[in-house]
């Protein structure tokens, strides 16, 4: 069987479109933009790590780019809850995970500014 180039389907090159990166990006300020338009209270330190509370004071997270002990233990964010019911927890993240994926995290845990 003989075929020509002609008779070939044309190659089929879906269109992707530009998704943020899946990989660590090192970037704060997805996840502070955020609080800080909530009403946390965010402080720095020297170091350049950020310490960030909720209103209500339930809340805790920490960017902790230069905390030695934070690095020790594979992470670079760290959510601790404390609810009015149940059992305080901690969720960490590690410097692989995306800041934008932090940011969804923590605007699905207190949910929308205009609820």
């Amino acid at each position: 069987m003989n075929t020509t180039g002609s008779n070939l389907p044309a190659l089929f090159r879906p269109v992707v479109a530009q998704r943020p990166s899946l990989a660590g990006d090192g970037y704060a300020e997805p996840v502070l933009s955020l609080l800080g338009e909530r009403g946390w209270a965010l402080v720095d330190t020297p170091e350049a790590n950020v310490h960030c509370t909720s209103p209500d004071g339930r809340v805790y997270v920490g960017w902790l780019p230069e905390d030695r002990t934070a690095w020790r233990r594979g992470i670079v964010w760290t959510v601790r809850a404390a609810p009015t019911e149940g059992e305080p927890w901690v969720q960490e993240f590690g410097p692989d995970v995306p800041s934008r994926a932090v940011a969804g995290f923590l605007e699905a845990l207190t949910g929308h500014a205009d609820r």
